[in-house]
């Protein structure tokens, strides 16, 4: 090489340099999940937005701009708010069932002992099973000829005592044995609420005991030597650190069970007499049954601001509830 001449720049190495910068390749790693999302989830979303302003029908995708209509003829019906109302109750029902078993489950599954990988992989198995076949499962448990669940409740001597107590509390007045549980409006949504917390208690299992498994051994020993043990290590100790995660935990099953679509639909299809009715099952059946589109599509946006309140006052109270 002469004097003075200019290094050669191996081929690529322009690219090579780009592609080591953060500005260029944190963008185009998350580039393919954005894409993704907005193909998937914006798209739908905003062709639903502009449906509910539209009174477009079943076999168009277009119609003409009615405004707010379908919003207002949506509220000023019975049924749309029943199922406001049993979304809400559903909802948070089945949120705190799933609270307390993952918190009981994950400080029992935390331990060693034998057969714990065969026990966690039964308490894995409702959220890994599918959803179609866990719930048409519990179709038939709960049938009202060859239910299992009254079956065992007889052999137990346990279904006249459980008569007795849903008339003490209100919630099935003239209820009788064998129990209907999905042909009875109070006692099928008691059935969708624990099927849907059956299914969702896994992923909160999960959570609960990766937010154990990340208090340290320090704590544990202090704790320990402090005394507290029991009850007192789970109001002061383990509630406080695993806050954060309980608030995830909440959130995501929140969402998951607002927008459950399946477990009413197979068990019940929103009877008897739409008393079961969510706002996802009912939009399906105004906007694909019924061909109301347009209106459908109002009904399922009602979600929306629901669950955006939600996420963000959860988001802000796990903030708050962070620990160091």
């Amino acid at each position: 090489m002469e004097a003075g001449a200019a290094p050669l720049k191996p081929a690529g190495g322009r690219w090579r340099h780009a592609l080591e910068s953060r500005r260029v390749l944190a963008p185009l790693l998350i580039a393919p999940a954005v894409i993704f999302m907005a193909l998937v989830v914006g798209v739908p979303f905003a062709w639903a937005i502009y449906l509910s302003f539209t009174n477009a029908i079943g076999g168009s995708l277009t119609g003409d701009w009615v405004g707010f209509d379908n919003f207002t003829n949506a509220w000023q019906d019975e049924n749309f708010r029943r199922a406001l109302r049993n979304t809400l109750v559903f909802t948070l029902a089945s949120q705190a069932v799933v609270l307390v078993g993952a918190a009981i489950l994950s400080a029992y599954l935390v331990r060693d002992f034998r057969g714990k990988w065969i026990v966690r992989f039964f308490v894995v198995l409702p959220w890994a099973a599918p959803v179609v076949l866990s719930t048409i499962t519990w179709l038939w448990l709960l049938d009202s000829l060859y239910s299992v669940v009254n079956w065992t409740l007889a052999r137990l001597h346990l279904d006249d005592a459980l008569v007795w107590l849903l008339d003490v509390v209100h919630l099935e007045e003239d209820a009788q044995v064998p129990l209907q549980w999905l042909g009875r409006p109070n006692l099928a949504l008691i059935a969708i609420t624990l099927v849907h917390a059956w299914r969702i208690l896994p992923f909160a299992v999960v959570i609960f005991i990766a937010g154990r498994a990340s208090i340290p051994n320090e704590v544990e020993d202090a704790s320990k030597i402090d005394g507290a043990t029991g009850f007192k290590k789970l109001w002061y100790v383990d509630i406080p650190l695993q806050l954060p995660i309980a608030l995830v935990a909440v959130l995501f099953g929140i969402v998951f069970t607002a927008v459950d679509f399946a477990v009413v639909y197979i068990l019940t299809r929103g009877g008897p007499f739409n008393s079961t009715q969510v706002l996802p099952t009912w939009a399906y059946f105004i906007g694909i049954d019924g061909g109301s589109l347009g209106e459908g599509a109002a009904i399922s946006l009602f979600l929306f601001p629901l669950l955006v309140l939600v996420s963000v006052g959860m988001l802000f109270f796990a903030k708050r509830a962070q620990v160091s």
